[in-house]
């Protein structure tokens, strides 16, 4: 019922999400062939091995952030300025397992969504370059798309706490837990702690709690 309820909520927005961000992987995708066209293909390949060129952070490297924000915002604006949180808190069922049956529907959306990006870009890049370029480029993109979920559970927790200081403070504090993803512009510098990354991004999805704790004790 709630996965259904969220659906229902949110599906012109993953229709957008899905058609927007595959479309700006099928954009850098083109710029690539256009200047292996231009240049030849053994320029792009001097320039991915002797400058360490990626080749697809621009456009590609906020456009998660965007995307996964933009989800947990349809999601959660409607719950707070409509009161249907409050409705939902009340429902004969755990309220913690309600809210986090909520955030699992967008984190499952946002996961579902960057995987095709992937799928998308590595179908690409494939054709031209060899094994080791094409998955560099893909495991140095690994930090944006988990930026992209980490964006999700922090607007999430921003857009559930009732009380403006409070959320001011979160946004500010959101910011700068985002900066932790785009700390080295090196490929593959983030390779030894993507695990750990991985897990630290999960474990934010803890704060969400944290401001509707406080909308049930009545902050406003």
């Amino acid at each position: 019922m709630i996965y259904y309820k969220e659906w229902i909520k949110t599906r012109w927005y993953l229709l957008l999400m899905f058609l927007a961000t595959n479309g700006f992987a099928g954009y850098s995708i083109l710029r690539l062939f256009r200047a292996s066209e231009l240049k030849g293909i053994a320029h792009i390949w001097e320039m991915a091995l002797t400058r360490d060129s990626v080749f697809i952070e621009i456009p590609l490297q906020y456009i998660p952030i965007i995307a996964c924000a933009g989800l947990a915002l349809v999601q959660f604006i409607p719950e707070m300025h409509n009161k249907c949180l409050k409705l939902t808190l009340h429902l004969p069922y755990s309220p913690v397992k309600l809210l986090y049956s909520m955030i699992k529907f967008g984190l499952l959306a946002c996961v579902a969504v960057e995987i095709v990006n992937i799928a998308v870009l590595l179908l690409g890049i494939i054709p031209l370059f060899a094994h080791e370029i094409y998955w560099r480029i893909i495991l140095t993109s690994l930090p944006w798309f988990l930026a992209g979920i980490a964006s999700y559970l922090l607007t999430s927790w921003v857009v559930l706490e009732p009380t403006w200081p409070r959320r001011i403070f979160n946004i500010v504090l959101s910011s700068l837990i985002l900066r932790v993803y785009y700390l080295s512009s090196y490929p593959e510098s983030y390779n030894s702690f993507l695990i750990y990354l991985s897990i630290f991004t999960l474990l934010l999805g803890s704060l969400s709690w944290l401001s509707v704790q406080r909308f049930k004790e009545g902050k406003q």
